[in-house]
Formats: C-alpha cells, structure tokens, sequence
C-alpha cells in the first residue's frame, strides 16, 4: 500500500487516504492485532472522519494474523485497565448494557454503508472478532494461509459484533451454525467455495490483488454503484415484486440523472 500521512493513528488502527481508496490497517502485530474496546472506538473513527471523496475503502493487518479477536485480558477478572470488565457491563440495567454492545457494533456497521465498497485484505488467523470484523467488510480477499473460526459459542458468548447476519447471507443458516457452534477453522480454499471469500491468492500476491480489485471497483460510476449496492443489500428482504419495483425505481433515478433530468 502506499506511504500516506494518516488521518487517524491510534489504538492499534490507522487510516490513510488516497483521493478515493481509504486504507484502514491494524497495526498491532506483536499481538496479532488482538480486539479491544479501544480499538473498536478508534475503528468507529475511523468511518466517522473519512473523507466524502472516499468510494473503497481496504482493510488489512499488519503481521502474519488478521486479528485473533479479543484480547483475552477482557474475559479476566481485572479486565482492560480503564474499561469495564464482562461483569462491569452484565452488572449494568438493559438500556446500559444494550447500548454498550451497541457502541462496540459501531466499528463494524460504518463498512456497509452503501456509498462505500469495502475490502477485507485476509491473512493468517480471523479469529472471532476478527472474523466478524472480516464480515463487516462487502468483499474479502484471502491469503492460501488464512484461516477463519468463530470461537465465542465456545466460549459461553455469541456473536455480536454484526457477523452473524453477513455469515448467514454467505453460507446459509446451516452452515454457519454449523461454524460458530463447532468453532472450527475454515481454511483459504473451503472459504472461496462455500462464497465466505471472492478469492484466495499466495500470501505475497494479497495486497497487489486487492490494489487490482480495488481499480475495477472503480471503474463503474459512483452513483451506480451505490444504487447497485442498496439493491442487492436489500435483495433477501423484498419479495420478488418488492425487487422488481426497488430495480424500476433505482433505474428511473439513473436514467434521469444521466438525462440530466431532476426529481
């Protein structure tokens, strides 16, 4: 990737941008890029300050690991020094508790946004929250060495971190039960086939590849592609009338853009 002053550098994240492409890099190899509240804060940042210009945004790791998903100081007694522990927040009333689970999903929910096309660059382990944050992403691209496990079943806890719904939309219901109940791993090639990634590539070919799909993403116009990207996003939750209507209205919208035509 290319050397450009960050936008953001803080808690293991940083942001650069490049005109259209954002770069967003965890940068905590020595602890394989593990997951905290502070760093799920400063990934919510991140969305919050990124330029208007911005149309892809990428997101990698530095290191051999994605993120091996929480830093498991958190599930200790003493937790993260300066955050709440698991008990801290379990102790809280509902609204509190659900608005914290809420704070933390904010890293993950800003990498759909419709006028976005994000990019999960994948290497070595995504490991739950890792995995959920490979998730957020529209489109992964996978090293031959990546390998993907959702462990919190495991670990008397669920996924929330906003994975489930894009795992399901991936697999199907039974295959993605069958990955977070199990947490086994799922390797490079059973991800491409299974459609949990676009495509996997020797570890040294990751970053050019995604540069070259990153390019053909921006080929289309941007317009279209944000209408393209809420259409199929909203595909699953419309009847097959309700799709038909959505295409027509999106299509109206473009042919009297292109016109030059207003509303």
């Amino acid at each position: 990737m290319a050397s450009l002053d960050p936008v953001l550098d803080k808690d293991g994240v940083r942001l650069t941008v490049d005109d259209t492409i954002a770069t967003v890099t965890l940068t905590n190899p020595a602890k394989r890029n593990v997951q905290s509240p502070a760093l799920w804060r400063a990934l919510a940042e991140a969305g919050r300050v990124l330029p208007g210009s911005v149309r892809v945004v990428v997101l990698r790791a530095e290191g051999k690991s994605f993120s091996a998903g929480l830093d498991r100081q958190m599930l200790t007694p003493e937790g993260i020094e300066g955050e709440p522990t698991f008990a801290d927040l379990a102790r809280g009333g509902d609204k509190e508790l659900d608005a914290s689970i809420a704070g933390f999903q904010e890293a993950f929910s800003w990498l759909r946004r419709n006028d976005l096309v994000s990019v999960a660059a994948v290497q070595g382990h995504a490991i739950g929250a890792g995995f959920q944050l490979a998730l957020a992403c529209d489109l992964r691209v996978v090293a031959d060495d990546a390998q993907f496990a959702m462990r919190e079943t495991s670990l008397g806890l669920v996924p929330d971190l906003t994975g489930t719904h894009p795992l399901v939309s991936a697999v199907g219901y039974a295959r993605a039960l069958e990955i977070c109940v199990t947490g086994r791993f799922v390797l490079a090639e059973e991800a491409v086939t299974m459609g949990l990634a676009n495509l996997a590539v020797p570890r040294e070919q990751l970053d050019d590849t995604v540069r070259d799909l990153t390019s053909a993403l921006l080929a289309a116009p941007r317009d279209a592609v944000v209408e393209t990207k809420a259409l199929l996003r909203g595909a699953q939750q419309r009847t097959y009338e309700e799709q038909r209507a959505a295409e027509r209205a999106a299509q109206a919208r473009r042919l009297r853009d292109l016109a030059g035509i207003g509303d």
